[in-house]
């Protein structure tokens, strides 16, 4: 069991520098968080220990460092900064608390182990590597849409939950980082998946010293010039797609796409977030006549062609060496029928699977069950057109939460047929809205009362995690089921942004991922 702090475990027999503030098992902080175990320290000083939320009654972690006050700004800063930011791939941030002797974040408790410790037993194949890099490239991607940094992306902070859920914990704000440095940092996680070494020796983990108990991980394999090691030459079973995705995002001499651009190239892949642990099978490569090309091949991506043409290449020379070595030495067809089947049995392949994309919306309209007046729910068609500069608006309204007057409005659209869905990404025209994406099968007439059925029919089945005040203008809703099929979804809204001198939202454009 691992619940990384900051990052790296300090080594255990070191003992906190000061008593005054050190915690106690059986204490309850703020009246309300039960400390229960102690779980470790980190290299920054902070206390990891399991506890109980009191109230709730559910597990949590609670990250302490004493004294607390102005030593303890950044963790705090950095704790309210996470908590605005809700995504499946992102632990969950609950509280922060200075009380100036110490202080402390209460998160969310993850039963499982660092990809630090995993990758301890052996490292991972292709297709696991490829979906931790996935999940943590898809909460970069929740965290950069606020103008947020995380700042701490390394095999300690990435963590590997029991029911296979990756998740990246413990942000930092101290300003030395980027959202170019933590998508560098995603080519690193790679890299150490795949060959147990960290390439990153410009920024090593933070805190972490040579031989300082688990806390040191093996610096990558290099050349006399001190250049990184590729994948590949580290270990075989690399493919060269990925092996040259690392390279190019470790690489200084190469700017690295987004993180959203990163994250839909990993989808790519199409290795299902919980298959990761599934050793079955290498990494497949899928694709489709006439899909778009890559995105991160249009960023900019320079060996993406060469590496599966490559891959081709190698294994027609295979096959062309294969047939010559089965042949006689006389090269007679007659008594070399390389084309005759030596079995009757039907030779099967298993096609492959479809490519991750976006999925056309066939319709769209404005969901408004508590309004007689339906002058809201006009242009509901322009969430889908394309166009980002416009789009469907509620009316402005006094107060956040409607005045009052309704519990919500929602944009309800229908993928035209039973769609596997990945995400929906929905584009605000400001921040600060509340707002969760909800499913169903029912589709009622566009009326008050219709409209009141959707709803009603909806809320028993929500996609992931509602956005509460949040602090961003794009929303990406990926809470889905990989064996269900989805055709109506609903973006509902709970409550307005300020806007002027009132509350106001627009919808901008809904774009959803899927086959």
């Amino acid at each position: 069991m691992t619940q990384v702090g900051e990052g790296q475990d300090a080594d255990e027999t070191t003992p906190p520098i000061m008593t005054f503030g050190a915690p106690t098992a059986g204490e309850i902080l703020a009246e309300r968080y039960e400390l229960v175990e102690h779980i470790n320290n980190d290299s920054a000083g902070r206390l990891v220990w399991r506890g109980v939320d009191v109230v709730l009654r559910r597990p949590v972690a609670v990250v302490m460092r004493y004294p607390g006050g102005e030593s303890a700004t950044e963790m705090l800063q950095a704790a309210v900064a996470a908590s605005r930011v809700v995504h499946p791939n992102l632990v969950g941030v609950y509280d922060a608390i200075d009380e100036a002797v110490r202080a402390y974040v209460v998160r969310e408790w993850v039963d499982g182990q660092s990809l630090r410790d995993l990758v301890a037993g052996g490292v991972l194949d292709a297709a696991r590597a490829t979906a931790v890099g996935n999940s943590v490239a898809s909460a970069l991607a929740a965290v950069h849409a606020t103008g947020m940094v995380h700042g701490n992306v390394h095999p300690g902070t990435v963590m590997i939950s029991d029911d296979g859920r990756v998740v990246l914990a413990d942000a930092r704000t101290d300003g030395d980082d980027s959202q170019e440095s933590d998508v560098r940092a995603v080519g690193g996680i790679l890299y150490f998946a795949m060959t147990g070494y960290w390439p990153h020796a410009e920024a090593p983990l933070r805190g972490a010293t040579a031989g300082h108990g688990r806390a040191a991980i093996p610096d990558a394999v290099r050349d006399a010039n001190g250049a990184v090691a590729a994948p590949r030459q580290v270990r075989a079973g690399v493919p060269a797609y990925l092996d040259d995705l690392t390279m190019d995002l470790l690489d200084a001499e190469i700017a690295p796409p987004p993180s959203d651009v990163l994250t839909a190239e990993l989808a790519r892949l199409d290795v299902p977030d919980d298959d990761y642990l599934d050793n079955s099978g290498p990494l497949r490569f899928s694709g489709e006549t006439g899909e778009e090309p890559s995105p991160l091949a249009a960023a900019g991506g320079r060996k993406v062609a060469l590496g599966i043409a490559g891959l081709l290449a190698v294994a027609l020379i295979g096959l062309l060496i294969g047939i010559s070595t089965l042949g006689g030495d006389d090269g007679d067809p007659q008594t070399n029928p390389v084309a005759a089947p030596t079995s009757s049995a039907p030779v099967s392949e298993e096609p492959a699977a479809p490519a991750v994309r976006n999925l056309e919306i066939s319709a769209a309209r404005i969901i408004d069950p508590d309004s007689s007046d339906r002058t809201e729910v006009r242009d509901a068609e322009k969430v889908f057109d394309g166009d980002q500069d416009d789009g469907w608006s509620t009316e402005t309204y006094n107060r956040s939460n409607f005045g009052n007057l309704k519990r919500g409005m929602g944009v309800w659209i229908d993928l035209g047929a039973e769609r596997t869905v990945k995400s929906v990404q929905v584009n605000l025209s400001g921040r600060g809205a509340s707002a969760e994406l909800l499913t169903g099968t029912i589709d009622a007439p566009s009326s008050s009362s219709g409209d009141d059925q959707v709803l009603t029919a909806y809320l028993k089945n929500k996609i992931g995690q509602p956005f509460e005040e949040h602090d961003g203008s794009t929303m990406t809703f990926d809470g889905f089921d990989a064996d269900q099929k989805y055709r109506y979804l609903l973006f509902w809204i709970t409550e307005l942004p300020p806007n002027g001198g009132g509350f106001k939202v627009g919808v901008q454009e809904i774009t959803v991922q899927g086959s």
